[in-house]
């Protein structure tokens, strides 16, 4: 088992030093769901007494009611009230599901003239969606695994608005100098969006095995080897990340996904990405304007094999 609180310590100690500029505006998550985050930490927390936090947002609350309600959890009878939801989902399951909420919700108004949000929340599902099936082959937890794949960018929309050129920079250069987004950053920064977001999830008390994870998430298929992180929630949102996003933040990803492919029986790729084409749709009205992951997978490998 991994010691997260150790692992985030020995990544970005106690978080008392955050490495963005102070001209960097960070979001504000929901009150309900901050509340709530502090308020289920105690032992003693009941649902009705954590539903009422819930219910002071409607925004929130009906999020949470349509998540639940939705197809893919295949319920028999409908849920009506939030303090059912929290008793069906657990405590902790439903607080992931508030805090990848809240942050979305907080976001929302961000204009990044390099990111078109709708999109990005899109490429953050497609990733939520495959971190969690290969969280399940290892038999790990699928709720941490969705909710960090769903984080691990969060900070994006935001450094892009506020160092645009530097960014816009980098998309320039993946046509005629690929590199991984990441170490961009940090030539120019001496910091990343992945140390960064790590940092600021500190100061908001989430998990630790949730930050440590954000932290890692472009660690690419070397995690796999690691004797440790190898089979946690760390791993799965790592080989999710290689999905391709606007920014093409890791030029070679899929090359990586169908390496992983060929070598892991069991990672079955693209039949893992037709389910997931299939829960996309379902999921995200901005992912009728997108090219199917398994359609991108099919093209690529067929240029391999070309070559």
């Amino acid at each position: 088992m991994v010691d997260w609180t150790k692992l985030r310590k020995e990544l970005i100690g106690e978080g008392k030093k955050s490495p963005l500029p102070p001209q960097i505006k960070l979001p504000m998550l929901p009150k309900a769901v901050m509340e709530f985050s502090q308020k289920s930490e105690d032992p003693k927390a009941t649902p009705k007494e954590l539903s009422k936090i819930i219910e002071t947002d409607a925004g929130i609350s009906c999020e949470l009611l349509r998540m639940v309600n939705s197809s893919a959890l295949g319920l028999r009878r409908k849920v009506s009230s939030i303090q059912q939801t929290i008793t069906l989902m657990g405590i902790r399951s439903t607080k992931l599901f508030l805090i990848t909420t809240g942050l979305k919700q907080a976001m929302s108004t961000n204009d990044s003239k390099l990111i078109n949000l709708p999109n990005f929340w899109s490429t953050n599902l497609e990733r939520a969606l495959m971190a969690r099936e290969v969280a399940r082959l290892m038999k790990v937890d699928p709720d941490i695994a969705f909710s960090a794949a769903m984080l691990q960018d969060f900070l994006l929309p935001i450094l892009s608005k506020e160092l645009f050129d530097l960014y816009l920079q980098f998309t320039i250069n993946q046509d005629s100098n690929p590199c991984l987004i990441n170490e961009y950053e940090r030539r120019h920064f001496s910091w990343d969006h992945c140390e960064a977001a790590a940092n600021v999830m500190l100061d908001w008390s989430f998990p630790d095995e949730l930050i440590c994870t954000v932290y890692l998430h472009h660690e690419g298929l070397k995690l796999l080897t690691h004797p440790e992180l190898s089979k946690t929630t760390a791993a799965a949102v790592t080989v999710a990340s290689l999905i391709p996003d606007p920014l093409r933040q890791d030029p070679n990803g899929l090359n990586q996904l169908i390496q992983l492919h060929e070598a892991w029986e069991e990672f079955n790729l693209f039949e893992m990405a037709e389910q997931i084409d299939t829960e996309l749709r379902e999921e995200s009205t901005a992912a009728s304007n997108y090219l199917s992951l398994k359609n991108r997978l099919e093209k690529h490998a067929a240029l391999i094999e070309s070559n």
